[in-house]
């Protein structure tokens, strides 16, 4: 019988120590999801007290950069977990802006526009899916350019195909509409 009740004793005072522990449901600050934690009541008040002091107070005004983490006043602010952005798709940068720093193929410079045109004849016969632009903003010279290209590596393989044709054909960054370019 005494052996009864040293079990029971035991027993009761192990799950006690279970009992106490209430389940805490906390929300992931990132997607949202539902994270269940059991856990005692203070450690979740002591998990809280850390979580506010790691916060920081955004855009102070009042010039004392220095002194605006040092104060004891309580935060007001919640933590704020930056998540990388991710890279744009060219799809996206389209959308901001109709024209970005591209790359064009330079064709030739030539003296005359009358000789950027025979150029650019000459060029759309043998690559009739190409667009040939005439550049004016070095006259008396004008520069042929073909192409719209988001990247350099975009633009290497018509490049190899078009210095077939023109020796001197290179690749130059230029001002392109995004809607053209591959």
């Amino acid at each position: 019988m005494k052996n009864l009740f040293k079990i029971i004793a035991v027993l009761s005072l192990l799950s006690s120590n279970i009992f106490e522990a209430q389940q805490v449901v906390k929300k992931d600050t990132i997607d949202g999801t539902p994270l269940s934690m059991m856990m005692d009541e203070k450690v979740s008040s002591l998990l809280s007290d850390i979580e506010d002091k790691c916060a920081t107070k955004l855009g102070s005004s009042s010039g004392n950069f220095g002194n605006e983490y040092n104060d004891n006043s309580p935060k007001t602010t919640t933590p704020r977990i930056s998540v990388p952005e991710k890279e744009l798709t060219n799809a996206e940068i389209c959308r901001k802006n109709p024209r970005i720093m591209g790359f064009k193929i330079q064709l030739a410079v030539v003296k005359s526009n009358e000789e950027a045109r025979e150029v650019g004849m000459f060029f759309r016969r043998r690559f009739p899916n190409m667009k040939v632009e005439i550049d004016a903003s070095l006259r008396p010279n004008y520069k042929v350019m073909a192409g719209s290209y988001f990247s350099r590596q975009s633009a290497a393989s018509d490049l190899s195909r078009i210095k077939q044709h023109f020796k001197g054909a290179i690749a130059i960054q230029y001002r392109v509409f995004c809607v053209e370019a591959k």
